[in-house]
């Protein structure tokens, strides 16, 4: 079987380039006409509305790979994809720390949001990794913050601003060293309290991956991953195989370590129900190339667009809600949540991704967790239907209400329904608006709670 190649030779950062895209930037940000504003982009991994009426900043050219260091980071620009920044590491021989598992999510996306994988036990959230940010701030600046500069304020608080504080122009983050493959072990478990045991003595193991999904409240599997030098074969579910399905039929697996990395994008987890291409003979049809998150994306704007799956819906049942959600819920508490949500809400499957935070994780104020604690990511994406009435948002709510009681959080990029109180609390509210005084106080960005709750 072929390795990595060759660790590639360093190739010089390019400043240069990266400063003369920044400078128009900012020279268009302040030539703008007065009012909101929003980034221009190709790719958006938002399952919310995005602001209407906004006046656009085309930041299209912000999609470079700058440098991969020897020194144990890669810089690159806001709106470059993981997909490119994985290409350009590779060669290298790392990765980095954390990459969320959809091909199409940016670095600065990931910043502004909050992004995890199957590595954030060991490394945290995607913005725990991260070393410095370039931000481009409603003033018309551009501010290097870190955390031990005088905008470390910024740094520790950008995260979770969706875009409310300004945008990352360039990020550095850290990266891990891999290995050509990756074995992958499957256990499957028939109750959640044995499962979510073995999640938290694999998290204190020597495996470089950690994740489960839960079928149903008697059929969880857990995997568990680690990078290898060599295998005996490596599957493919690139295109005629899912690899979701393969998780109930082999004890193990080995994959290159693109492969593993990319594993749950050819079929957006099982998402790809929704399109059509899990029957074999549409799957084909598709082609190996059209399908990813990619095409699905682009479907799925389409679809927002024309509203053509709501109207058909709506001749058969008499409540459809869209159910987008990644919440993070102490593992303490992680059983009672998963019985809740098996209960109440009729999505199968669930991933689960165990999440440890870092020793400063209380700082990143507007997604608060506690250092050290361990975490699941409860993963659920689908359109509940039914054909009893509710009030709007009803399964949405039930979560968030849900979610707050066992002391946990949940990511902003889809529907939410708090009360402005409740948003603040959560959300560290006081602390958002200093930031927002310092680094936005005309309000060129519109504000977190209006882009996150109130595009309803």
């Amino acid at each position: 079987m072929s390795a990595l190649a060759a660790p590639a030779p360093a190739a010089p950062p390019d400043r240069e380039g990266y400063a003369q895209r920044r400078d128009a930037l900012v020279a268009a940000l302040r030539a703008r006409p007065p009012g909101p504003i929003r980034l221009r982009k190709d790719t958006s991994n938002l399952f919310r509305d995005r602001a209407a009426g906004a006046g656009t900043l085309d930041a299209r050219a912000f999609d470079h790979v700058l440098e991969v260091s020897a020194a144990g980071h890669v810089d690159a620009e806001g709106l470059c994809t993981y997909e490119a920044l994985l290409d350009a590491c590779l060669p290298h021989g790392v990765m980095p720390a954390v990459v969320p598992e959809l091909k199409t999510i940016t670095l600065g996306g990931a910043a502004a949001g909050v992004g995890i994988e199957a590595s954030s036990f060991r490394h945290g959230l995607v913005h725990e990794s991260l070393e410095e940010i370039d931000v481009l701030t409603g003033t018309g600046e551009v501010i290097t913050c870190r955390r031990d500069n005088a905008h470390a304020d910024l740094f520790y608080g950008f995260p979770n601003s969706y875009g409310t504080l300004g945008y990352a122009l360039r990020l550095r983050a850290r990266t891990v060293p891999v290995q050509p493959y990756v074995a992958i072990a499957h256990a499957r478990f028939a109750g959640p309290e044995a499962f979510f045991a073995a999640l938290a003595q694999a998290c204190d193991g020597d495996a470089d991956f950690v994740e489960g999904v839960a079928f149903g409240s008697g059929d969880l599997v857990l995997s568990t991953a680690r990078f290898v030098a060599a295998a005996a074969y490596t599957s493919d579910y690139t295109f005629e195989r899912q690899y979701w399905r393969s998780l109930r039929e082999r004890q193990e697996d080995f994959l290159s370590v693109r492969d593993f990395v990319w594993r749950w994008d050819t079929d957006w987890f099982w998402c790809s129900k929704n399109i059509g291409v899990q029957n074999p003979l549409v799957r084909r049809l598709f082609g190996r190339a059209r399908l990813g998150s990619r095409t699905y994306q682009r479907i799925m704007r389409w679809n927002a667009r024309w509203r053509l799956t709501g109207r058909l819906d709506g001749l058969r049942y008499r409540h459809r809600e869209s159910v987008i959600q990644d919440v993070d819920v102490p593992l303490s508490r992680a059983a009672e949540f998963l019985a809740f949500f098996l209960r109440e809400v009729p999505i199968r499957p669930v991933w689960l991704c165990p999440l440890r935070s870092g020793r400063d994780a209380a700082s990143f104020p507007l997604y608060p967790t506690q250092p050290g604690r361990l975490y699941v990511n409860f993963g659920f994406w689908d359109v509940v239907r039914t054909r009893e009435a509710h009030a709007r948002g009803h399964f949405n709510r039930l979560i968030e209400a849900e979610v707050a009681r066992l002391g946990g959080i949940k990511s902003l990029y889809s529907d939410s329904y708090y009360t402005r109180e409740a948003f603040d609390a959560a959300y560290g509210g006081p602390a958002w608006h200093a930031l927002k005084q310092r680094y936005d106080p005309d309000g060129a960005f519109p504000g977190l709670y209006e882009k996150c709750v109130l595009h309803h």
